[in-house]
C-alpha cells in the first residue's frame, strides 16, 4: 500500500480513479470548505473516510506537511514500454525518460511539469532511482496521477525501443553541440535528463541521437535538472502549440495559359 497526504495528491488521486483506495484519514482539528470537497470526494466514490487525531496523520505520514488528509492506496500501475507506444495518438509523441534521477522533490516537480507540458508517457528506470513515494506524489501535487508512467530495468534498452518506433532521443547534457531550442521537437520525440550532479550516463549518452545544452550567462554552468527539465519541456510544448495553430500553406494552384495568352 501507498501513504499519500496533501489535498492536492490525495483529491487528484481521488479523480484520476487510477488506483483503489483501504481509507483516508482526516484531521478531527482541521474544519474547512477545501478539506470538505476531498470528503464529499470520497463519499462519492465509496471510500471510506476515518476522522483521527493529526498526530494519527503525522506519524502515518511521517511529516507534518500533511494539511490534514493522509490516504492508504494500492500503488500506482506502472507500464512497459510496449504500454506506452500502443496507445492510439492522433499526433506526435513527447515522452520523457529520467536517468537515474535520485531526489524525491526532484522527481515530483519533473512529473508536475510533465503533465503541464502535454507529455504522453515518463520512462524511470527501477534501480538507482528515487521512487514514487509520498514525497515524490506530494511534490507533483498530484500530476503523478495523471501521467502513463513506465518503469524499466534497462534505459538505454528503452531508449532503442523508442528509437525503433521513430521516436528521436534528445539528451540534454552540458556539453551538446545543440543549444535546446534549435531542435524540432514537433515530431516524434524523447527528452532524456541525467542525475542531479552527474548527468546522463556515458551508455544512455552514447543511445541520444543529439545532446542538447542550455546556455548559461552567469557563472554557474547549469541548472538543477527539475528546472532543466521545464525549461526544455517547456519549449517543446511551444513548439507544438506553433505547430497545432499554423493553418497548412494553401496548395500551389498552376494557372492555366489560355489561346493567345
Amino acid at each position: 500500500m501507498d501513504i499519500l497526504y496533501g489535498l492536492h495528491p490525495v483529491e487528484e488521486a481521488l479523480r484520476a480513479g487510477s488506483r483503489s483506495f483501504d481509507h483516508v484519514c482526516v484531521a478531527r482539528e482541521r474544519s474547512d470548505r477545501r478539506l470538505q470537497q476531498v470528503i464529499d470526494l470520497c463519499r462519492d466514490q465509496g471510500v471510506r473516510v476515518r476522522m483521527e487525531p493529526r498526530d494519527h496523520l503525522t506519524r502515518l505520514a511521517k511529516t507534518t506537511a500533511h494539511q490534514g488528509v493522509v490516504a492508504v492506496a494500492r500503488a500506482l500501475p506502472t507500464l512497459t514500454i510496449e504500454d506506452l507506444l500502443d496507445s492510439p495518438k492522433d499526433r506526435p509523441r513527447l515522452v520523457l525518460a529520467l536517468d537515474g534521477v535520485e531526489d524525491p522533490q526532484n522527481l515530483g516537480a519533473l512529473l508536475r511539469t510533465a503533465d503541464g507540458a502535454g507529455v504522453d508517457g515518463v520512462v524511470l528506470t527501477e534501480r538507482r532511482a528515487a521512487p514514487l513515494s509520498a514525497v515524490a506524489l506530494k511534490t507533483s501535487a498530484g500530476a503523478a496521477e495523471h501521467l502513463r508512467i513506465a518503469r524499466v530495468v534497462n534505459l538505454t534498452r528503452a531508449l532503442e525501443q523508442l528509437k525503433e518506433r521513430n521516436l528521436w532521443c534528445v539528451g540534454l547534457d552540458e556539453r551538446g553541440s545543440m543549444d535546446y531550442d534549435a531542435f524540432d521537437y514537433t515530431g516524434n520525440c524523447v527528452v532524456v535528463l541525467g542525475r542531479e550532479g552527474e548527468g546522463l550516463h556515458e551508455v544512455t549518452r552514447r543511445a541520444c541521437d543529439h545532446l542538447l545544452r542550455i546556455p548559461m550567462s552567469g557563472m554557474v554552468s547549469s541548472l538543477n535538472v527539475a528546472a532543466a527539465g521545464a525549461v526544455v519541456l517547456y519549449e517543446a510544448a511551444r513548439q507544438r502549440r506553433v505547430r497545432r495553430q499554423t493553418p497548412p500553406a494553401p496548395p500551389s494552384v498552376k494557372v492555366k495559359k489560355g489561346l493567345g495568352s
